[in-house]
């Protein structure tokens, strides 16, 4: 099922978004110099560098902890294309050697070590939750189902039977989509504090993106219960 494979993609690859910033209009302020651009650049990499370090093998820790028969040998990695949105997610590899992706955007956006290491953890938390398998198997259910009913009502259509399958694949992955979020909200806010960072402050990242509210089959859950997910845990209770 190519189709619905690559909704899953689609939707695994969009896990932490962030709108660009708007643009001032132009002369109002000056623009960077080529020293400050590249001191900027300078800072986003050995802070993107130092939590790589201290995080990655604290997520390797908790994934041992916490599954069996499971690959926690985490590949951090960089998406190095220019003009692109800032974003990062989790997905695997050809291997199924489990992938967190930044691009340089996102390295970029970031406003403190804090939200770097805790949108690491909550990546890593994807993975060591299965989320993954989880949201393959609500696909392959969802076509399998949606295109049943598709056969019988059509007669054998195979263009209905596709579109059946697609609306079914798309509906067994959004199902539980904003489950999966809180979920690694609340074991990244542990995999966070484990390596030492702070994510009530990384959790802030949350307040500059868009709030999709508490929309019927949205794919995340409303910014505040993210936020209030993040506090909970981290505080014990």
């Amino acid at each position: 099922m190519l189709r619905f494979a690559l909704a899953l993609i689609l939707f695994l690859s969009a896990c932490a978004t962030v709108p660009p910033e708007p643009r001032p209009a132009p002369g109002t302020v000056p623009a960077p110099s080529e020293a400050e651009l590249r001191q900027r650049a300078d800072h986003a990499a050995r802070q993107f560098v130092r939590v790589v370090k201290t995080v990655e093998p604290v997520a390797e820790q908790v994934c041992r902890e916490r599954t069996s028969n499971v690959n926690c040998d985490f590949q951090i990695v960089v998406d190095d294309r220019l003009g692109q949105p800032p974003n990062a997610f989790h997905t695997l590899g050809r291997n199924g050697e489990p992938l967190i992706a930044f691009n340089l955007a996102l390295i970029l956006a970031v406003e403190n070590e804090d939200e770097l290491a805790f949108i690491m953890g909550h990546e890593a938390a994807h993975h060591i939750a299965g989320h993954f398998e989880r949201a393959r198997r609500g696909a392959s259910l969802g076509a399998q189902i949606f295109g049943g009913a598709a056969a019988t009502i059509s007669g054998g259509d195979a263009d209905a039977i596709r579109a059946g399958q697609e609306f079914g694949a798309a509906l067994g992955i959004r199902t539980f989509s904003k489950e999966f979020e809180l979920e690694a909200d609340a074991l990244g806010t542990i995999i966070t504090q484990r390596a030492g960072y702070d994510p009530i402050r990384g959790a802030e990242f949350f307040n500059r993106l868009p709030d999709p509210g508490n929309r019927f089959l949205g794919t995340h859950p409303p910014n505040a219960a993210r936020i209030e997910t993040v506090r909970r845990v981290a505080s014990g209770s």
